[in-house]
C-alpha cells in the first residue's frame, strides 16, 4: 500500500495559522484592539504552529518525521488551548473575582524581573477578562481555544495517517 504524503495537509495547517496570525495583526492595526499579555503568549503558540507546519510542508518527512512533527505541533496546540482556555475562564469570572489590571507587556520587560513577567503574561491580568470583540457570540479567547483544538486535531490525524499503511 502506498503511503500519501502529509505535506499539503501540513501546509494548509500553516496557511490557517498564518492567516489567523494575520487577522490578530488586523485586529490591532486597522480596528485598534489592543492585545492583552494572554493574547500575546496565544500568539506565540500559534506562531511556533506555523513553523513547524510550514517546516513539515517544505521538508516532506518520512514516517518518523511526520510524527515527529505531528508531536511537536500537537504539544504548541494543547500550549495554545490551555492559555486560551485560562483566558475564557478569566472572562467568565464574577467582576468581583477578577483579577486587577496590570501594566503593559513592555512596561514589565523594562521594570520587573523575567520570572515575574512570565508569570504575568502566562496567568493573565485583568485586562485579560475584558470583551472587546465578538463573533457568532464567541470572545477572541474563544475562537483560539477552538482554533487551537482543531489544530490539535489536525495534528493528531497527520500523526495517525503517518503511523499507518507501510512504507516510507
Amino acid at each position: 500500500m502506498r503511503r500519501v504524503s502529509s505535506r499539503p495537509l501540513f501546509g494548509i495547517a500553516a496557511a490557517v495559522c498564518a492567516a489567523l496570525l494575520g487577522y490578530a495583526y488586523y485586529l490591532e492595526h486597522v480596528v485598534g484592539l489592543e492585545p492583552c499579555p494572554l493574547c500575546l503568549v496565544q500568539r506565540g503558540f500559534f506562531y511556533a504552529l506555523t513553523a513547524v507546519f510550514a517546516l513539515a510542508a517544505l521538508h516532506g518527512p518520512g514516517r518518523g518525521g511526520t510524527l515527529a512533527y505531528a508531536t511537536l505541533a500537537g504539544i504548541f496546540a494543547l500550549g495554545g488551548a490551555g492559555v486560551a482556555g485560562r483566558q475564557v475562564w478569566l472572562q467568565h469570572l464574577p467582576p468581583d473575582k477578577v483579577p486587577a489590571c496590570g501594566p503593559d507587556l513592555y512596561f514589565m520587560m523594562e521594570h520587573f524581573p523575567l520570572a515575574h513577567t512570565l508569570r504575568t503574561l502566562f496567568t493573565g491580568t485583568g485586562e485579560c477578562a475584558v470583551v472587546d470583540w465578538t463573533f457568532l457570540r464567541l470572545s477572541i479567547a474563544e475562537w483560539s481555544l477552538a482554533w487551537f483544538a482543531a489544530l490539535l486535531a489536525v495534528a493528531v490525524a497527520i500523526a495517525w495517517k503517518g503511523n499507518s499503511g507501510s512504507g516510507s
